[in-house]
């Protein structure tokens, strides 16, 4: 038998073990449609983006690692993308930090960058049948400091809303060019290392910033307010916590953003889902895996992610949920950590919609918390690896580990002579 003809007759039986509980496996694999994942494009180059003027990483975020092969040019990091998406099965997207512009040799600075900067960006992308999303960027700037949208310094908090303004204009541009709407996504750094004497004054002047930044509207274009817990050096208050940007979000009808490194090791990301859907429109995902504290390792297929898919199936929520990535490990091969990342996010969401969700829920309706305990422990063994190969199969990507000789080969080919 050839290894296709034994992938079809696994997965045939698997589909017979899945039908056994209720699953429709072919339902399942449509439904993997609609989940297309936000590749963030600073895992290729360790967050250095393409400004003439780049200074070194800062804004309380750091990349560990100097495996060779970094990318160091816009050409080097689009073929770098192109090479990851051709072992990932779907239809994805890319995201994008303003830092990333094409800005051709010249110095442009954060409250100049305009929508021609990333022009070449949203050609590329139609070319390549994707659709790109975008990021502010406050950190690695001389006006960075601990403070930007939070800035007591009138100029200084200025220069930010300026750059941000910018920023949602950009992304109202690639929009309205891709015809589907890009997810705009606002993150500030600000903090500080102390405890500060008033911390309602910080917040107070994040919220007038806001306000301000957000008083254009869009159609093409959407708002993403993330927060985060602390950053390297500003580890004793953080402006936009979780808490500033909930509150803003549902008062403002924002879309908040759940990055799954930006919250105490022991609380559960998954359980902030069926609250915030209540609340807010939508909800955006940046996936990433903390160890310790908000240090971006590459996302693997652990208990923490398969809860958080498991709780956007369960609340019919693929529409309203979008699926971003968000880590940078420069201790390894970038493309490959690009390509193990996606795929665990993949066979997470895969496993959620391989649920016997119908019969769980028909046993915890009619009081049967015995038969409910059961199923979703042998649900963990259903062999849904069986259709994840078929998932593959049927997207013309490799199947299983066969995708590690195709990556040494690129390689040895363009990242090892970089």
């Amino acid at each position: 038998m050839t290894k296709e003809s034994i992938i079809q007759t696994v997965f045939e039986v698997a589909k017979e073990r899945y039908a056994a509980v209720g699953v429709d496996v072919d339902q399942a694999l449509e439904n993997m449609k609609k989940v297309s994942l936000s590749l963030h494009c600073w895992q290729a180059d360790d967050v250095n983006g393409f400004e003439v003027q780049a200074g070194a990483l800062s804004g309380g975020i750091q990349v560990t690692g100097n495996y060779p092969g970094r990318a160091r040019t816009i050409d080097e990091l689009r073929a770098d993308v192109k090479k990851a998406l051709t072992y990932i099965p779907g239809s994805h997207r890319l995201n994008l930090h303003e830092i990333y512009g094409d800005f051709q040799g010249k110095v442009v600075d954060r409250d100049e960058v305009e929508p021609v900067h990333f022009q070449s960006w949203m050609e590329w992308a139609k070319e390549n049948n994707l659709k790109l999303d975008f990021n502010s960027t406050s950190f690695s700037h001389p006006k960075s400091g601990d403070l930007t949208l939070a800035n007591p310094d009138e100029e200084i908090r200025n220069f930010w809303i300026e750059h941000t303004k910018r920023c949602r204009l950009i992304s109202e541009e690639m929009g309205k060019f891709q015809n589907d709407p890009c997810m705009m996504n606002l993150w500030v750094h600000d903090g500080s290392k102390e405890v500060p004497a008033n911390r309602l004054k910080y917040r107070a002047l994040l919220e007038q910033s806001l306000d301000e930044i957000f008083a254009t509207k869009y159609d093409y274009m959407k708002d993403c307010i993330e927060a985060k817990l602390f950053g390297i050096g500003l580890e004793s208050y953080t402006v936009g916590s979780y808490d500033f940007y909930l509150g803003y979000g549902a008062k403002k009808n924002k879309i908040v953003t759940l990055d799954t490194g930006h919250f105490h090791l022991t609380e559960s990301v998954a359980d902030k889902v069926s609250s915030l859907l209540l609340f807010t429109p939508e909800i955006m995902l940046h996936v990433s895996r903390p160890v310790r504290w908000d240090s971006d390792h590459v996302v693997i297929l652990n208990d923490d992610l398969t809860d958080l898919a498991r709780e956007i199936i369960r609340c019919n929520a693929l529409d309203r949920v979008h699926i971003g990535l968000d880590y940078f490990d420069a201790t390894i091969n970038r493309i490959g950590a690009y390509v193990v990342g996606c795929r665990a996010t993949q066979k997470a969401f895969l496993q959620a919609l391989l649920e016997p969700a119908a019969l769980l829920q028909q046993y915890e309706a009619n009081g049967n918390y015995f038969e409910r305990l059961a199923l979703q422990e042998e649900a963990k063994s259903l062999p849904w690896n069986a259709v994840w190969d078929m998932y593959c199969l049927q997207n013309g990507v490799p199947v299983g580990e066969t995708y590690i000789p195709g990556i040494h080969e690129y390689e040895k080919e363009v990242t090892g002579k970089r």
